[in-house]
């Protein structure tokens, strides 16, 4: 039943101070949408105790305020980090709008289940997520054996069942979630959303941003400037693209790689750079505090470099702030992509108009040499790639399609009625925890007052 007024939405989702990408575009979503909306976010307790916004609240306090008055919808942010965790219990008991940033999760859910010694809650969402594999194959997470095969299993499944509907960015990664979950049911609640980040860039501030950024980072200003912005992680390919900077300077004597982001504990960049004799080419920057720094250090740079293997199906935020930055782009050829219209450098055939460059994971070396060389020395190409870049963020990737794809599937989930909980379900996934809670308020004598009150069932 809608609010009389206008519908009200409980968002749960990481906000600032969290450092994570999905956090910042969160909070300027919710700033655009209280325009239509009434909503209250709810974050986990570290995160309330350092924000001062009074609508910013502890998810602990969700359950008592919608018993008060009941939303009208749940909207739940999640992606494949620790960031969500808190998140979960309250997707598979309040069923809501569900936006996946990313279509696997196994990683982060694994961590937070056998981080806190429920190997075999873990087990049975395993099971219940992925019917058709060996439910031993669980044991491989539980003795520590995780590494990239994570990206085997997406663990996705628990949490569309449960959900009004299900939102994911880009067409092409709605239908692989639907072919994925193989439930007719579920693939009619699935549907895609566009991410909209980043903003355009004028003349005046490119070159302003170019100074300060090379000034800072010492790079010549008249290098050939190559970036990867955002966590230096194994994943962005930075080895492959670190063992191409050799040949690249060979062809491209003022190149330059910046890699603007955090290390990781995983992956010693620094040690590789040495290893490859790189270090007076490669710069490492540290975190970027702010999206204002982003934005900075993709407008100085002449080529922005977006590789990703194994992926989640994550739509990456450095690279749309790179469309919208007019910047030529080099990214992986991966199925929830393969509606971007492309250059293949193999052949240098544009599959449409093209707005970057695509790279076969199966050549990648041999495709990202190519790229590489071609983009350091023909500046009228990065121009034209640049502004086709730059309309096609306009198009599809600007904060406003963003805004009005929420409100589209706001409505959508709010008319929706929630799904019937699969009896076959693991049971803590089903358990509101009412059991506990009445062990826990025994001795006090108050079960059958808040039972009255429709707290416990």
């Amino acid at each position: 039943m809608l609010s009389q007024s206008r519908p009200r939405l409980a968002w749960f989702s990481p906000v600032p101070p969290a450092r994570s990408g999905i956090a910042g575009r969160s909070a300027e979503l919710v700033v655009e949408l209280r325009a239509a909306f009434d909503i209250d976010v709810f974050v986990d307790e570290p995160v309330a105790r350092a924000t001062t916004d009074p609508r910013v609240r502890s998810a602990h306090e969700f359950v008592w305020r919608h018993q008060q008055q009941p939303y009208d919808l749940n909207v739940y942010q999640i992606g494949n980090s620790s960031h969500h965790d808190y998140a979960w219990p309250y997707a598979h008991r309040y069923p809501g709008l569900v936006v996946l940033h990313d279509t696997h999760l196994h990683h982060a859910r694994a961590a937070a289940l056998l981080r806190t010694r429920r190997a075999d809650e873990y087990r049975a969402e395993f099971a219940w997520n992925h019917p058709h594999h060996d439910p031993d194959l669980a044991e491989l997470a539980v003795n520590g054996f995780d590494s990239r095969l994570y990206y085997e299993w997406p663990m996705v499944r628990a949490l569309a069942a449960t959900a009004r509907l299900v939102a994911v960015h880009g067409e092409g990664a709605a239908r692989e979630l639907r072919e994925m979950l193989d439930r007719a049911e579920t693939a009619e609640a699935i549907t895609s959303i566009r991410l909209g980040e980043g903003e355009l860039v004028t003349s005046e501030e490119e070159r302003r941003s170019r100074g300060s950024v090379c000034a800072r980072c010492h790079i010549p200003i008249d290098a050939i400037v190559f970036a990867v912005i955002g966590g230096l992680i194994p994943e962005k390919r930075i080895s492959q693209i670190l063992a191409a900077m050799p040949g690249l300077i060979a062809h491209v004597p003022p190149a330059h790689l910046l890699l603007a982001g955090a290390p990781v504990e995983h992956y010693d960049v620094r040690a590789e750079i040495a290893a490859h004799g790189l270090a007076d080419r490669v710069t490492v920057t540290g975190y970027l505090e702010t999206d204002a720094d982003v934005t900075a250090h993709l407008a100085a740079c002449d080529v922005s470099l977006n590789l990703r293997w194994p992926t989640t199906r994550e739509t990456s935020g450095p690279w749309l702030r790179a469309l919208a930055a007019a910047r030529p782009t080099v990214i992986s050829d991966l199925v929830h992509l393969a509606h971007v219209p492309a250059l293949d450098p193999r052949t240098w055939k544009p599959d449409g108009l093209p707005v970057c460059v695509s790279i076969d994971v199966l050549d990648e070396d041999h495709s990202l040499r190519l790229a590489m060389r071609r983009l350091g020395t023909d500046a009228a190409l990065r121009a034209r790639l640049g502004c086709a870049a730059r309309a096609w963020w306009e198009r599809e990737h600007s904060p406003a399609v963003m805004i009005d794809d929420y409100k589209r599937v706001i409505a959508a989930a709010i008319a929706r009625p929630a799904p019937a909980v699969p009896a076959s379900l693991p049971r803590h996934l089903r358990d509101a925890a009412d059991e506990r809670l009445r062990r826990l308020i025994a001795p006090f004598g108050v079960a059958a007052a808040l039972a009255r009150e429709g707290v416990l069932r």
